[in-house]
């Protein structure tokens, strides 16, 4: 970049620079050049040159102007990751020197300056003090892709925001623009989603605008416009859309009119519609919530009710993994359990001996 930003800066001085502290112009008896530390009026190219090469102001707005993306969403987001709205030139390069660090759902992002170039680092937030050489390495940032396909144990991640992403990779050494690629992979359109909302443009989708457009096979979705919709509606999101499910901040509600009762969230970036997995599951539970009610009777002890209540929460939250099979006195506990079924179970299979009538 050595000696590029200058002569960017003397072909774009007559058009006027003005950006983060610097003003640059060229006026009939020579060129102004103005920061925070500096003020020159009336000098010639070679002493602009000369001020300028010594100048980090210019290599700033060379950066932002020539080097950054230039997409309104992609150069913002670069802004918001090293504080340009809360610090001046100066402030954020003593910043960088440092390095410069902030979470995007899971991913641990970072900000380097050295000898005036900028590099950006990508890492799972539970590595961000583990070594670089103990991670795996990556330099193409469409790596990511086959990163945010499995969790940790190996199992497929149907959404990409859930709060799932496999651990022990890392991007030390990105581009501005190959690090703002990796972000995107990991999380599909949320750049331009946390834009649109800072700019007041986020177009959001409700639940009901969203089955309206179902066909085929989806179509049976529309059905949940019944009187007891609303109710089924706030059944998903509390499902589907929980912090503990999904990073994003779920900003669609059941109409324009009707807000659901079930609290959106508090991710970084916004959801602005129905997703395909809560439309897929949606389907599925409409089918269900078709069928006609039955009366079943069991006899259960109060110790026998609480246990299966436990093995649900336990399930629905994920936890069923982390109870120990010492530890008996955890409802959901795998010893106690199967005691459980065998107490309980016939063998076919059914509950208290009652069979499921369909």
């Amino acid at each position: 970049m050595d000696g590029e930003y200058v002569d960017a800066l003397v072909a774009t001085a007559p058009d006027g620079i003005a950006f983060d502290d610097l003003h640059v112009a060229h006026e009939t008896d020579g060129y102004t050049f103005q920061t925070p530390d500096v003020d020159h009026s009336g000098i010639d190219e070679e002493t602009l040159r000369t001020v300028a090469t010594e100048s980090p102001y210019v290599r700033n707005w060379y950066f932002w102007h020539a080097i950054a993306p230039q997409k309104a969403d992609r150069w913002a987001f670069l802004r918001w990751l090293e504080g340009a709205q809360q610090r001046d030139v100066a402030e954020r390069y003593d910043a960088l020197a440092d390095g410069i660090s902030a979470t995007w759902g899971e991913l641990h992002l970072s900000v380097t300056l050295a000898d005036g170039e900028r590099t950006y680092s990508v890492r799972h937030r539970a590595d961000a003090d583990v070594g670089t050489s103990v991670l795996d390495e990556h330099d193409d940032p469409l790596d990511a892709r086959e990163i945010a396909k499995h969790d940790d144990d190996g199992d497929y991640r149907p959404l990409k925001t859930a709060p799932s992403l496999r651990t022990g990779w890392t991007f030390p050494e990105l581009t501005a623009s190959e690090f703002v690629t990796a972000v995107d992979t990991f999380y599909p359109a949320t750049i331009a989603n946390w834009h649109r909302e800072r700019e007041g443009e986020l177009d959001v989708n409700h639940w009901r605008d969203t089955v309206d457009r179902q066909t085929g096979i989806y179509g049976v979705v529309r059905t949940w416009d019944r009187g007891d919709g609303y109710e089924h509606v706030n059944w998903v999101a509390e499902a589907c859309c929980d912090d503990s499910q999904c990073l994003k901040r779920r900003e669609w509600q059941y109409d324009e009119e009707t807000e659901l009762d079930v609290d959106g969230g508090s991710g970084e970036f916004p959801c602005r519609e129905p997703c395909s997995l809560v439309i897929a599951g949606a389907r599925k539970w409409t089918k269900l919530e078709g069928e006609e009610s039955q009366t079943y009777e069991f006899e259960l002890t109060p110790s026998e009710k609480e246990q299966i209540e436990d093995i649900i929460d336990a399930v629905a939250d994920g936890e069923t993994e982390d109870i120990r099979e010492a530890d008996i006195y955890e409802g959901a506990n795998r010893y106690r359990t199967r005691f459980l079924r065998a107490k309980l179970f016939d063998d076919e299979g059914n509950l208290d001996g009652v069979e499921t009538e369909q």
